[in-house]
């Protein structure tokens, strides 16, 4: 299986509790929608292997779930690290003008000036609005604002749009 058909959701970060259970980042919205995707897909190394998720639930400010055939802390441990990917005919479809993060990933960024910035490195929350980071020359921190910052995103061409200035 390509890791390009797959679309990273978060990533096994901890251990919680004896039996098996992992903590996981998740990317998804809400945060537990991750342990609704079966199968999950986890990659150690360079190699994706499919898991059911045995159980899964939002705990405090993050989510945990357990993945069968792991029932105890030992065989929990070496998931420690391991990204979570569904493959992305599992996503739901997007109404026209909407996107993925993970779609917006490699983008090359310019200004309405045509100015190159880099490309879309990741995205992070902030609460008030997403933003993207885009690297190229240096590193910019731009608000995914559609109309006001973020003028046209052409996913065949893997081009946006921006309106910003370069000194930002």
């Amino acid at each position: 299986m390509s890791g390009q058909d797959m679309v990273v959701l978060g990533r096994i970060t901890g251990l919680f509790g004896i039996r098996g259970w992992v903590k996981v980042f998740s990317h998804t919205a809400p945060r537990d929608n991750i342990v609704r995707y079966d199968p999950l897909y986890v990659r150690r190394g360079q190699e994706w292997r499919a898991m059911h998720v045995a159980d899964g639930q939002a705990q405090g400010k993050g989510v945990v779930l357990r993945l069968d055939g792991f029932d105890d802390r030992d065989a929990a441990a070496s998931l420690i690290g391991a990204d979570l990917a569904v493959r992305r005919e599992q996503l739901a479809p997007l109404e026209s003008g909407e996107y993925y993060w993970a779609d917006l990933e490699g983008l090359r960024v310019s200004n309405l000036q045509g100015v190159d910035f880099g490309t879309v490195d990741h995205l992070f929350e902030t609460g008030a609005n997403d933003v993207l980071v885009v690297k190229g020359e240096r590193e910019r921190l731009i608000p995914f604002l559609r109309g006001s910052v973020i003028h046209e995103i052409d996913l065949e061409r893997r081009e946006m749009k921006v309106d910003w200035d370069p000194d930002f």
